[in-house]
């Protein structure tokens, strides 16, 4: 009986001039699963998640969502289709609060029958969903409103990781979600990890911090060279076994 995953990627192959950086790469997650992407820099990491968000366009390979395939030509195509992705740099608004961020390119106006250009905001509408997303993720950001560009790492990593739960409907992907946060933002944002998955979420990790990589993600696979070379369960007794993958010590 073939099983049909929430995301599935089969022989996904990308080249840049010479370079090969994904070499017929497969891997899948599931809905109410998180799956770690490790490796080391250049391991195709980054080329992956953004074959996936429709920032590149796969040379070969298929991109299938609930069985069904699909063409990521642009990143406006996977948002439609239900992926998500943080990036690193978060792609935020400085200059705009924690509402604004949420709907920045889907903000609620109306009336309908307006070209989109002479629409009002609903910005009371706006505060309320994002009010109760907020709430039902239970992350602790500024109750008064305020730039982003005023709050701590951890709110902003926060704001983000929300923003994409928000909008994913299939898929969400966070890369480096913990990247150069302190202790407590870290467990800030690997608890918004689990309550996504615990939400029914299909969440992907791209990590470097392998303790977290243990403590949030029910499957590892680790990439090198462009080529998916081995899959684990984060587990502390194949911690040796994840790093000689990642290391290549097993060749």
């Amino acid at each position: 009986m073939t099983t049909t995953h929430t995301l599935s990627v089969s022989g996904a192959t990308k080249r840049f001039g010479a370079v090969r950086a994904l070499n017929s790469v497969d891997l899948h997650v599931d809905a109410g699963e998180v799956l770690a992407v490790l490796g080391d820099n250049g391991a195709g990491k980054s080329t992956l998640i953004k074959c996936i968000s429709g920032v590149h366009r796969l040379d070969a390979g298929t991109i299938e969502l609930d069985g069904e395939a699909v063409h990521m030509t642009s990143p406006a195509v996977a948002r439609a289709a239900g992926i998500e992705t943080v990036y690193q740099d978060l792609a935020l608004f400085d200059n705009l609060d924690s509402t604004a961020n949420f709907f920045a390119g889907r903000e609620e106006a109306g009336p309908s029958w307006l070209p989109r250009g002479m629409r009002l905001m609903k910005r009371r509408e706006m505060n309320n969903h994002a009010s109760q997303l907020v709430g039902r993720l239970k992350i602790n950001i500024p109750a008064k409103a305020s730039s982003v560009g005023m709050m701590s790492g951890g709110q902003r990593q926060a704001i983000a990781v929300a923003r994409a739960a928000a909008f994913a409907s299939k898929v969400a992907i966070l890369d480096e979600p913990t990247a150069a946060l302190g202790l407590r933002e870290s467990r800030q944002v690997l608890d918004l990890i689990i309550r996504l998955r615990d939400e029914g979420c299909a969440v992907i990790v791209i990590s470097h911090a392998m303790d977290h990589v243990m403590e949030v993600a029910d499957r590892a696979v680790v990439m090198r060279r462009g080529t998916v070379v081995g899959e684990e369960v984060p587990r502390p007794e194949n911690r040796n076994r994840l790093v000689s993958l990642i290391v290549g010590g097993d060749d």
